[in-house]
């Protein structure tokens, strides 16, 4: 019996020690090398997330300094948008422009965009359209003579050296059949605020031949313009 007692106490820790063997081969021998844990602090990094940061924004110096969308009506006391030929420019057609400045501080030559929208005056005609200097009223003549960067000592300006497309702002446009157009131009100076205060209409294109340049025909009419 003492024997038995011995084998049986001699076996016993063997018997442990084979077994703790076994448990460590099972651990070490799951999953899949390489493959990071959904806890890993680097798994689904796309590579530090810096494209996210770039400036999808554009330049971001150009600002609005005049919007205007108004509709035309006869000439009242505060009307904002006025025609004077209701066959060429009806009562309730519509006029839309923004002006925009580089706004980005050179002085030199910050730059200045203009676009014009019109929306039901005669179909399928050539209109000429300029900045003028003085508001709208009741008279056509009210709104002044063409605002130009700068000015022609002699007025009314028709010098090509001073009436032309870089020293005054000109929108000519076309008409198609239900007398919609658009025109844009930019410039490479800014506005004296006070001296640009309206934009005008006219009954043709604008002309550009000495003693004639920038006229345009008749003004049908006007929209009050207030620049910032």
């Amino acid at each position: 019996m003492a024997l038995k007692r011995t084998l049986a106490a001699l076996t016993l820790p063997l018997l442990l020690i084979a077994g703790c063997g076994g448990t460590d081969d099972e651990d070490t021998g799951g999953g899949e090398p390489g493959v990071p844990s959904p806890t890993d602090p680097g798994a689904g990094d796309g590579g530090g997330g810096e494209g996210g940061d770039e400036d999808a924004g554009g330049d971001g110096d150009e600002r609005v300094i005049a919007q205007i969308a108004e509709t035309f009506e006869p000439y009242s006391d505060g009307a904002a948008a006025v025609t004077y030929d209701e066959e060429m420019v009806p009562e309730g057609a519509r006029v839309e422009l923004t002006i925009a400045s580089g706004g980005d501080g050179d002085e030199d030559e910050p730059g200045t965009e203009f676009d014009l929208e019109v929306y039901g005056l005669h179909g399928d005609h050539d209109f000429g359209a300029h900045m003028h200097t003085d508001p709208c009223g009741a008279d056509p003549d009210d709104s002044g003579p063409h605002y130009q960067d700068r000015k022609d000592p002699e007025q009314p300006s028709t010098d090509p050296r001073y009436a032309n497309d870089d020293n005054e702002v000109w929108l000519d446009l076309r008409t198609d059949s239900r007398g919609d157009g658009d025109s844009d131009t930019d410039v490479d100076w800014t506005p004296r605020p006070e001296e640009m205060r309206s934009l005008v209409i006219h009954a043709e294109h604008t002309k550009t031949a000495h003693g004639e340049a920038g006229t345009a025909g008749d003004r049908l009419a006007c929209a009050d313009v207030e620049l910032k």
